[in-house]
């Protein structure tokens, strides 16, 4: 089911939660709405799914209006991030329910409703849990159920808010995996939204990154990661050095020393310089970037070293092999390999 956003505005009282918001999500596409707390990504998600009506704009299911539909009669799936299970329910009366309460003309028999159910918990790999109770359940095993829950009613559209968050680390990377695997299998369109760039850039077809109620960019995680199109994006994405410089003639200085980096072509103006953290390399000699060791720390396979750039008050980071040992206090000089500028 293809589902179409156009032109979106929703107010809570005279608070503008999202401003002029459209998107096209593709049949079978996974989505990913990214962005900070107060970005908006959970009232888009709430829009779609018919539990909050827009301001302005409409919502189509297909080529049908849904604005005004109930999550009924829009047949979608929700799953919440504290799983939201009857508690008094076995784990498969919980799969069932939503094909327990469908009208008499539209309700499979017990039979096929046990059936389905019991597909769904061999997908979701519970078999044999049906006769447990959800605080029998791990905080994982509970996910899954809910997901089961959401997929046995043939949702038009299958929609997760926070879907891991009250997870821990380990459980959440799991999950994460199982449920592209899960997607893969089943060809649902799926949104979800997530406060957390690791989880949208492996999981998503394509990510919508949100900021202030707007949308700030929306591509493949390759696209958000490799060519982010705001400082907002550059900064929210992965981690990143923003460092003030002025381009004078195609070149790239702070205060009155190159930076190594030339940009031909570009004004002559102030700019501000992004680059992540292991793009970059070390160099000798004039035409860097230079600074002081503050910290070091080995995180995994790189070494992560703070600088302070001086005269300016600015510290990077940047990631050093391993083996590449740095004291406190000695000067490393580098310069981007990958970076973008940003006027001011």
């Amino acid at each position: 089911m293809e589902v179409r956003v156009q032109n979106i505005r929703k107010e809570f009282g005279r608070f503008p939660a999202l401003n002029d918001v459209s998107l096209d999500i593709r049949s079978g596409e996974l989505i990913a709405l990214l962005g900070p707390s107060g970005s908006g990504k959970t009232t888009l998600l709430r829009l779609i799914a018919g539990l909050e009506s827009p301001t302005e704009g409409t919502v189509f299911f297909g080529d049908e209006d849904a604005s005004r539909k109930t999550v009924q009669q829009r047949n979608i799936g929700f799953v919440f991030q504290h799983y939201a299970l009857f508690r008094h329910m076995t784990v498969l009366d919980n799969v069932s329910f939503g094909l327990t309460i469908r009208p008499a003309d539209r309700r499979p028999s017990n039979a096929e409703i046990r059936r389905r159910a019991g597909e769904l918990l061999d997908l979701v790999q519970l078999s044999g849990l049906e006769k447990r109770y959800p605080a029998q359940l791990s905080g994982g095993q509970r996910q899954r159920v809910a997901l089961a829950r959401a997929m046995a009613v043939e949702p038009n559209v299958l929609l997760l808010d926070e879907p891991f968050g009250a997870l821990d680390a380990q459980v959440r990377k799991e999950l994460r995996r199982w449920l592209r695997e899960i997607h893969d299998r089943t060809g649902h369109t799926t949104v979800f939204v997530t406060h957390d760039q690791d989880e949208a850039l492996e999981l998503a077809d394509r990510v919508v990154v949100m900021s202030k109620g707007k949308i700030e960019q929306i591509g493949t995680p390759d696209e958000i990661y490799d060519t982010p199109n705001s400082p907002f994006v550059f900064g929210f994405i992965g981690q990143s050095n923003m460092l003030p410089v002025r381009i004078e003639n195609g070149q790239l200085l702070m205060g009155d020393q190159p930076v190594g980096v030339s940009a031909p072509g570009e004004a002559d103006g102030a700019a501000h310089l992004y680059f992540r953290p292991h793009d970059i390399e070390l160099l000798d000699g004039e035409g860097s970037i230079s600074g002081t060791v503050v910290v070091t720390r080995r995180v995994a396979g790189t070494r992560h070293v703070e600088l302070d750039i001086g005269a300016t008050g600015t510290k990077v980071e940047i990631e050093l092999p391993p083996e590449k040992f740095t004291s406190d206090r000695a000067r490393i000089a580098f310069r981007p390999t990958r970076w973008k500028l940003f006027r001011t």
